[in-house]
């Protein structure tokens, strides 16, 4: 997701023109964010690595704390497929998930995924909720910065980038109103996820519609909300991360409730989160990063989700802008 500050689209640009088909195994479920439930462990490896030890490869590059307990906590929304959410046995599934297993892999600990609204993610980083936030989150300066509408909230994060998509426009299917930017949405209603870079896409266009055109827009906890609303005729349109709304088109009423619309914008790198003061963390991720993009399993799981498009070649360091 692409938050604000805090969320995975802030005014984070959003992400890449995967829009292709995303072809997922997996029936999407509705997950309720903000329950700060622990989802690492129930999902039988895929949301957490592989146990760990100490001849795992890179385990020496760890902090010393984290070594000790074996355990990276992640603070995620998990309602978000195909990037991550919950299978129908509840477990925690996606391309998230399966990137932090391969990453368990070679720094030897396990990765726990804890559910949490998007737009708290980094607010909970910075209280040592979790070690680490890791949601589709778009790496951008201001959340860098700890800036949310233009005024400093906070310490800002470092980003260890890792994936790239972009922000699209989705609209109830046979219905697409002539809505093919941004622009056109002057005079409609859309719906976004709270903190995203689709709810700072909206407000930016609506300071730019002309009077008598207003832009309004309804904003959520979580992205599944959003599409319920549009579902039920709530709203004209919605906007979510290209990964996510290709998803949704792809899978919500078997294909038939929604249409892709325009063009992907806002390209831009997904980040795992890390408090500035754990530099160390952020170095042991960004090596075992490039090390299964090198070895290969990086791309074996963009390729189980269909999420080819947003593959790097590098995963760097504060890469968004």
């Amino acid at each position: 997701m692409t938050a604000s500050s805090t969320c995975r689209t802030t005014t984070a640009k959003s992400r890449m023109a995967a829009v292709g088909a995303i072809a997922v195994a997996g029936t999407l479920l509705l997950t309720g964010c903000g329950d700060q439930t622990k989802s690492g462990s129930d999902t039988g490896g895929s949301a957490s690595s592989s146990a760990g030890t100490a001849k795992a490869p890179l385990f020496d590059k760890l902090p010393k704390e984290i070594q000790s307990k074996g355990v990276v906590k992640v603070g995620s929304d998990i309602a978000y497929a195909p990037v991550e959410f919950k299978d129908k046995s509840g477990a925690t599934v996606g391309i998230d998930p399966d990137i932090a297993a391969a990453l368990g892999k070679q720094l030897g600990v396990k990765f726990e995924f804890e559910n949490a609204t998007f737009d708290t993610l980094v607010t909970g980083l910075r209280a040592k909720r979790y070690d680490i936030a890791m949601s589709a989150m778009t790496d951008t300066k201001d959340r860098q910065e700890g800036v949310e509408d233009g005024k400093k909230v906070g310490e800002g994060v470092d980003f260890v980038d890792y994936f790239t998509a972009g922000v699209s426009i989705y609209t109830p299917k046979g219905k697409d109103q002539g809505i093919k930017t941004w622009a056109d949405l002057c005079g409609k209603k859309i719906v976004v996820q709270r903190g995203t870079v689709s709810e700072d896409a909206a407000k930016k266009q609506a300071a730019t519609c002309p009077a008598g055109k207003k832009l309004t827009f309804e904003s959520f906890d979580n992205d599944q909300q959003a599409q319920t609303r549009l579902r039920g005729g709530g709203a004209d349109a919605g906007s979510s991360d290209s990964p996510i709304a290709a998803y949704a088109v792809k899978t919500s009423g078997g294909g038939n409730d929604f249409q892709l619309v325009g063009e992907t914008i806002d390209s831009a790198p997904y980040g795992i989160a890390v408090s500035k003061d754990n530099k160390q963390l952020s170095s042991a991720l960004l090596t075992a990063m490039n090390t299964i993009i090198e070895n290969g399993e990086y791309g074996k799981v963009l390729a189980k989700w269909g999420a080819e498009a947003g593959a790097v070649t590098e995963a760097k360091l504060n890469g968004g802008s």
